[in-house]
C-alpha cells in the first residue's frame, strides 16, 4: 500500500509543481499587487476604485452572455444532430468541429477583419449586387460573432459527449406511452442532457467574459471589455500593476462566482462541470 502511495504521489508530482509554479504562485502574485500600493504598502483603495470600471464589467457580461445564448442555440441541434449519424460520420464531424481549434487564436480572430472589413469578403459581395458597404467591422456584433466563432466547440463538445451516452431505450419507452416528438425532448433529452450543457455554457462563458484580443480586433476602440481595461493599465507599466491587478481580482471572483451557480444546476454525471 505504502509503494503504490509513494508511486501516485511520485506520478503526480510534476503536475503538482506546474500547478504551484503556473497556477497557485500567479494568484498570489496578483492578490499581492492588488491589495497593495507602489510602495508594497498594503492599501484597499485599489479594490475602492473598482467602481470606476463597471461600465467596462458590465459590457463584458452583456456580451459574454449573448454569446454564449447563441452558441448554445447553434450548438445543441448540432450536437444532437450528430448522433443520429453513423459512427464513421461523427468522427468526421468531430474533426470538423475541433479543425479549427488547430490553428492560432489570434489567426483565427484576425481573418474576420478580412471578412467583415469595408473592402472584405461580405461587403466585396454585396458591392457587386449594389449593397453597401454595411458597417460590419468594429462593431458590437462583431465582438460577439468573434466570440461565438472561437468558442463553439466549447459548448458543442461537452453537449456532443452527453448525448451521445444516452441510453435509447428511454427514448422507446417515453413513445411507448404517448410522447409526440416535443414532449420526448422536453421530458428526456433535455433534462438527461443537462450536465453538458451547463459544462458548455461555463466553457463559453468564462473566456467570454475575459476576452481582449477579440474586442481589439473586431471592435476597435468603441468597445473596452473588461480584458481590454486590464491590459490598458498593464501596459502602462509597473506603476498601474497594482490597479489591473485588482480589477483581474475581482474579475476571477465574479468568474468563481458564476461557475458555483452553474454547478448548483449541474450534478456529478459526466459532462457536469465540478469545482
Amino acid at each position: 500500500m505504502k509503494k503504490n502511495t509513494f508511486g501516485n504521489r511520485l506520478i503526480l508530482s510534476p503536475y503538482i509543481v506546474w500547478s504551484a509554479i503556473f497556477i497557485i504562485v500567479p494568484l498570489i502574485i496578483m492578490v499581492y499587487f492588488a491589495l497593495t500600493d507602489v510602495n508594497g504598502t498594503f492599501t484597499l483603495s485599489n479594490m475602492a476604485d473598482i467602481g470606476k470600471y463597471k461600465k467596462a464589467f458590465l459590457i463584458s457580461v452583456i456580451y459574454a452572455a449573448i454569446a454564449t445564448v447563441i452558441t448554445l442555440l447553434l450548438a445543441y441541434p448540432m450536437a444532437y444532430f450528430m448522433t443520429k449519424l453513423k459512427i464513421s460520420s461523427q468522427r468526421m464531424l468531430l474533426l470538423i468541429v475541433m479543425l479549427p481549434m488547430w490553428m492560432n487564436f489570434l489567426i483565427r480572430t484576425y481573418s474576420w477583419i478580412s471578412i467583415l472589413a469595408n473592402t472584405g469578403l461580405i461587403n466585396t459581395f454585396l458591392g457587386k449586387l449594389g449593397i453597401g458597404p454595411l458597417k460590419l467591422i468594429n462593431t458590437p456584433g462583431a465582438v460577439i460573432l468573434g466570440m461565438v466563432y472561437d468558442f463553439i466547440p466549447y459548448m458543442i463538445l461537452p453537449i456532443y459527449s452527453v448525448m451521445s451516452k444516452l441510453d435509447n431505450s428511454l427514448l422507446e419507452a417515453a413513445e411507448d406511452l404517448g410522447s409526440n416528438a416535443f414532449t420526448k425532448f422536453r421530458r428526456v433529452i433535455l433534462p438527461l442532457s443537462r450536465p453538458g450543457i451547463i459544462s458548455g455554457i461555463t466553457m463559453v462563458f468564462v473566456p467570454s467574459v475575459s476576452t481582449f484580443y477579440i474586442s481589439q480586433k473586431l471592435g476597435g476602440n468603441k468597445t473596452m471589455l473588461v480584458g481590454d481595461t486590464i491590459e490598458y493599465f498593464f501596459n502602462l507599466g509597473p506603476d498601474y500593476y497594482n490597479v489591473a491587478s485588482a480589477i483581474s481580482l475581482v474579475l476571477m471572483v465574479l468568474i468563481l462566482i458564476c461557475m458555483f451557480i452553474m454547478n448548483r444546476f449541474s450534478d456529478d454525471e459526466d459532462g457536469g462541470v465540478i469545482i
